[in-house]
């Protein structure tokens, strides 16, 4: 016969206390003393007690969870913006529901149709260009929406990011600066990671702005570029554009591959070629030569988007945009006289 689950009565039993006190200590209530608390919690753990939070949130329209949507689960990146949003809010009692795009809008709508209906206090998502139905979805929710990595003219809500065109135009113009003039471009070949998209506008732009021609483009497939993809990418460069000073890719982990095709080729980096990633990736820092690459600031991102919506739930005041500006990080890689 299945044993009854232990019940919130049970454990205030257990306790010596009223039922009030084990939902107010549960919520993490300020009038509950910290050792009413600890045994109350003794008392829960030892019953195999797990709070229901369902009620509650029924009474008071709270959910206690904020969505998140980001285009790819192992891009580390991503990782580390999560990362430094989750534990902000848990410190407020908000938990993270991730939703995983894959680098898709329309996967995007769908999921943030499905999220909509579990009444997030929130919804963060990754990128600043949606489907026009997803627009509306969030514009009619009435809750904290935050575009995230991008800088969008256009904004649902609110916004923690930057521009990756002008990140790319940064870039470009180290490479001018260090004598380059016939430099490529490594990056997807579609639109679907709209921020990839915009690193390669930027990059016309800059090359443009200095006069320099910018047809050095090589597709990688889709998103996201990986190692081999930035490799394979590297050998239609040497052998379609001969006389390549420099190579900008869209990724750190796309530049790593392209540094081992060049390492296959006998080829001296930075002394024959200069390569440049973006993402600041661990990859970048331990690889031979170290990969000059530009830093997004990912967890700082999280931080200040979970600071962003826990102001504006409690009434605090918060900014309509937050700008957490790239660093470029100049190493071996694109330095002139090492290789």
């Amino acid at each position: 016969m299945m044993q009854r689950s232990a019940r919130m009565k049970d454990v205030a039993m257990a306790a010596g206390v009223s039922v009030m006190t084990v939902s107010r200590a549960f919520k993490k209530d300020a009038s509950v003393k910290q050792a009413t608390r600890a045994a109350i919690m003794k008392a829960a753990d030892e019953l195999g007690y797990v709070y229901d939070s369902t009620a509650a949130n029924l009474r008071s329209q709270k959910t206690d969870f904020v969505a998140v949507l980001i285009p790819s689960l192992n891009n580390a990146n991503f990782a580390d913006t999560v990362g430094g949003l989750a534990p902000i809010l848990s410190d407020q009692g908000l938990q993270v529901l991730l939703g995983y795009t894959n680098y898709d809008i329309e996967e995007e709508e769908r999921l943030v149709e499905q999220l909509l209906r579990r009444r997030p206090e929130a919804i963060v998502l990754t990128g600043g260009r949606h489907t026009a139905r997803t627009r509306r979805l969030l514009q009619a929710a009435a809750i904290p929406v935050i575009e995230t990595w991008d800088l969008p003219e256009d904004p649902v809500d609110r916004v923690v990011g930057f521009s990756n065109a002008a990140a790319m135009g940064m870039m470009v113009d180290h490479l001018v600066g260090q004598g380059h003039g016939r430099i490529a471009f490594i990056g997807g070949d579609t639109d679907g990671d709209t921020r990839g998209a915009d690193r390669r506008r930027g990059f016309l732009s800059a090359m443009a702005a200095h006069g320099l021609d910018a047809s050095r483009l090589i597709g990688a497939g889709r998103p996201p570029i990986s190692m081999r993809e930035g490799a394979d990418a590297m050998v239609r460069l040497l052998d379609g554009y001969p006389g390549t000073e420099a190579v900008i890719c869209i990724s750190d982990l796309s530049a790593f591959g392209a540094l081992t095709e060049c390492a296959r080729r006998g080829l001296s980096v930075p002394g024959d070629i200069v390569i440049a990633g973006f993402g600041a990736y661990e990859i970048a820092d331990i690889c031979v030569p170290r990969l000059t690459t530009i830093d997004p600031h990912p967890a700082r991102i999280g931080q200040a988007t979970a600071q962003m919506i826990i102001d504006v739930l409690t009434g605090r005041p918060a900014p309509p945009r937050i700008d957490v500006t790239p660093t470029l990080i100049v190493t071996e890689s694109t330095a002139i006289g090492q290789g």
